[in-house]
């Protein structure tokens, strides 16, 4: 069971950094995926900067949660979604957005982050 937990981590964690990557070598090819379109100067930046380094933090604490063995690891990443899915209900509640689809997969792999918090942990 751990060893399925660890590849349910281990997966998404290199999407999200190959995500991360791609915001910052190829944003133009990543922006469409999202529904954005690339803004420019001061909007380009923050584009960019948030959005690769939201996904380079998922991807590398993930990561460092499977090595190191330390849940505390896995918490941030868990967050970050979780907060990440209750942003997309707010906007589709109060500001007219579509409900995005991506929100099941942010709460099952917030589930699967908190089950490897308790389950892959090797600490005390």
């Amino acid at each position: 069971m751990n060893r399925v937990l660890s590849v349910l981590v281990l997966l998404p964690a290199i999407l999200f950094i190959v995500m991360g990557v791609r915001w910052l070598v190829a944003p133009a090819g990543i922006a469409p995926e999202f529904g954005l379109e690339l803004a420019t100067g001061l909007g380009l930046s923050s584009q960019v900067g948030d959005m690769s380094g939201f996904f380079l933090t998922l991807g590398i604490c993930m990561l460092a949660g499977l090595v190191t063995g330390r849940r505390t690891w896995f918490y941030p990443a868990a967050l970050l979604l979780f907060l990440t899915a209750i942003g997309r209900v707010v906007a589709w509640l109060f500001h007219d957005a579509a409900l995005a689809p991506q929100i099941g997969v942010e709460l099952v792999v917030t589930v699967i982050l908190l089950l490897a918090s308790q389950r892959l942990a090797r600490e005390p």
